[in-house]
């Protein structure tokens, strides 16, 4: 009896030690595989969705070929990630990535970022048009707000986020660099309210793409507000006739200078009624701190920027330059159509 039980004990004892060996050699290849270079030949995007849990994720990667085993990514995070996270979202995952360090990928949560440039002096029909075409937002456009309100420069997003949600954010930036910037002022600047600086600063983003020009373009707003004269400027006109919704696919004529709108500068005096695009930040501190000139007029130059004057005689004289340059630059198309 006493043989018997020996032989019991030693039997037991032999399958807790085979049990150990197993066992053992089970986390070894477990912690070797968690911690191996994964079969990914080429850096790699994946979208981990929310709420699928590590077992969820491990087969989302196993799916997408950045891990070898879901098993063996979902045991060893299991253990490895102590309590921490695994994030949903867009990743990118380093080529030959191990599991170990795929799940760090996600306890980070540096999610993919994208953008969207917003160019300065667009309509809000415009802009939408853009984020329209965005293929990374989600969701419909919001109400359009209004003309003006919108601050055009580069946002970043995540997948995800919404077309509102960005509209929000530029919203809300806009107010921010207003409320920045208004302080500041030139205490020279006869504006009566930050609303007041977004008009004038679309006029002067729609009238020059060319940063340095803007406070000087802005002086000649300024200087021709304080003797009374219109401002007189063609994209206000446009903008009459299109109201930001198209494109004026052709030139200015007479009667169109004479279109009968309260945003039409050459027959109202003083600001237009609005805003007549979105203008960017330079624009913004253009209008807020101009250059201290005498210079009541400008015209193009035919090099992207402008000619100015101080009297109506020496202006005359650039817009004579100016229309000499267009007639010489017309008959060079003429010729090279004929030429074809």
């Amino acid at each position: 009896m006493v043989r018997g039980f020996v032989r019991l004990i030693k039997a037991v004892v032999f399958l807790i030690i085979l049990l150990a060996l197993l066992l053992g050699g089970a986390a070894a290849w477990l912690w070797q595989g968690f911690n191996a270079a994964g079969p990914l030949a080429d850096e790699k995007i994946v979208v981990v969705p929310k709420g699928i849990g590590t077992a969820g994720i491990a087969k989302v990667l196993a799916d997408a070929g950045v891990i070898d085993n879901a098993l063996v990514f979902n045991l060893g995070a299991r253990f490895a990630a102590r309590g921490a996270a695994l994030h949903a979202g867009e990743f990118k995952f380093p080529s030959h990535v191990s599991p170990r360090d795929a799940m760090q990928v996600l306890i980070d949560g540096h999610v993919l970022m994208h953008r969207v440039t917003i160019a300065e002096g667009l309509t809000v029909s415009e802009i939408f048009a853009v984020l329209q075409a965005a293929p990374d937002l989600e969701g419909a456009l919001p109400p359009s707000p209004p003309e003006g309100t919108l601050l055009p420069e580069t946002y970043f997003f995540v997948l995800g986020d919404t077309r509102a949600q960005v509209v929000d954010r530029m919203r809300s930036q806009m107010d921010a660099t207003l409320a920045s910037l208004w302080p500041g002022r030139d205490p020279e600047v006869a504006l009566a309210s930050p609303q007041d600086a977004v008009v004038l600063a679309s006029v002067v983003e729609k009238e020059t793409a060319k940063e340095d020009e803007r406070p000087r373009i802005a002086a000649v707003f300024y200087n021709r507000m304080k003797k009374g004269m219109a401002l007189q400027s063609d994209p206000t006109v446009i903008f009459a006739l299109t109201q930001g919704k198209s494109k004026l696919d052709r030139a200015l004529t007479g009667d169109d200078l004479k279109t009968d709108s309260p945003y039409n500068t050459y027959v109202v005096t003083g600001l237009p009624q609005g805003p007549i695009a979105n203008p960017g930040l330079a624009s913004l501190k253009a209008v807020l701190h101009p250059l201290k000139t005498k210079e009541l007029y400008f015209v193009a130059d035919g090099t992207g920027g402008h000619a100015f004057a101080e009297t109506l005689e020496e202006h005359n004289k650039n817009v004579a330059k100016w229309r000499k340059l267009q007639k010489s630059q017309a008959g060079q198309d003429q010729g090279a159509a004929g030429e074809n």
